[in-house]
């Protein structure tokens, strides 16, 4: 990974996606995001994207096993005053073990990285577990949003600001 821009979370160490890592990054996705559909009645919205403009216009962070699967990833979308967590993606093996935590921490690390103290995500509203998930790890509700096919619950978390050290 050397010379290539990385993001750090505790043990974790993410890059980030090339175009080659494409295919990869859409099949880790849909394996993901699979088991989703049947709880949200409906396609999740990660799996109606476009990953060809999302490697383009996104950041993009993949973290990846010995041998160069692709364990997660994390996409990421920087706005002037919040950091959106527009997906985090775990492989299915890999999940329950931590993965989905530190994929969760390299966002807050990315969002003060970027000077943000803001940061935004969304899920389907049917989807409690990652509710609850998210606000065990700080999250909370912000509003919920009703779409023509589905319902979106919209969460927050505020940051604690980085004390700034005194020389």
């Amino acid at each position: 990974m050397t010379g290539e821009p990385q993001l750090a979370a505790g043990q974790v160490v993410l890059r980030r996606a090339r175009g080659s890592d494409l295919d990869a990054v859409v099949a880790l996705q849909r394996a993901a995001y699979a088991v989703n559909r049947p709880l949200l009645g409906v396609e999740p919205l990660p799996l109606l994207a476009d990953y060809t403009a999302i490697l383009r216009d996104m950041e993009v962070w993949v973290a990846q096993e010995d041998g160069g699967k692709l364990a997660g990833a994390l996409i990421l979308q920087p706005h002037a005053d919040h950091l959106l967590l527009w997906s985090i993606a775990t492989d299915p093996a890999a999940q329950r073990s931590g993965l989905g935590r530190a994929l969760l921490g390299a966002t807050e690390v990315r969002a003060r990285q970027l000077g943000l103290v803001v940061v935004r995500l969304y899920t389907g509203t049917p989807l409690r577990h990652l509710i609850g998930w998210y606000g065990r790890q700080g999250y909370s509700v912000e509003r919920i949003e009703a779409l023509s096919d589905r319902s979106i619950t919209h969460m927050i978390k505020h940051l604690a600001p980085v004390a700034e050290s005194v020389p």
